[in-house]
């Protein structure tokens, strides 16, 4: 586990040329042809109430998946570069959360890992951006915005997230 907040140390850095932004330059980072199989794939994941086959699926795409990983109803891999991603056993992927290994931005898109250790937990409609490694039995509450790394054990909330014994000392 590195030090919170630097996220931006693990990731690529992709200039794009001219004076388009970088999402219009999509089809010269990844293959569209593997864009649309990673697609087909992951709206099969979204919609299937199987654990295993989601898993096997997600296997399929890259996706690192420990064993007894359990995936939610419409949770989300990243769809351009899935096999960034390592989700450690027995994890848990709440209801519409989203894993996102890359941004898109005006001049440029960044591309980063993302770790999800063992036994822990992201909320329902949890967004957690490119580089970040959740700790071992970490817990990020339902709706937060994951935008720095969480150590072990560490339960976060909010946009962004932020340890709530800070957010408790705060109040």
């Amino acid at each position: 586990m590195t030090d919170r907040g630097s996220r931006h140390g693990r990731l690529s850095y992709h200039g794009t040329p001219g004076p388009l932004n970088s999402l219009q330059h999509w089809p010269d980072a990844k293959h569209p042809l593997r864009i649309m199989l990673n697609y087909v794939v992951i709206v099969l994941c979204r919609i299937s109430p199987s654990l295993k086959l989601k898993s096997w699926l997600l296997r399929r795409l890259g996706v690192s998946v420990g064993k007894g990983v359990s995936w939610g109803l419409e949770s989300t891999p990243d769809v351009f570069w899935p096999e960034l991603i390592t989700v450690e056993d027995h994890a848990i992927i709440g209801y519409d959360a989203t894993i996102l290994c890359h941004e898109f931005l005006q001049d440029e898109y960044r591309l980063g890992e993302v770790v999800v250790g063992e036994r822990a937990m992201i909320g329902a409609g949890a967004v957690v951006l490119p580089g970040v490694e959740i700790g071992a039995g970490a817990q990020v509450a339902a709706n937060s915005l994951v935008t720095e790394d969480i150590p072990p054990g560490e339960t976060v909330a909010g946009v962004p997230a932020e340890p709530l014994s800070s957010r408790d000392e705060s109040d």
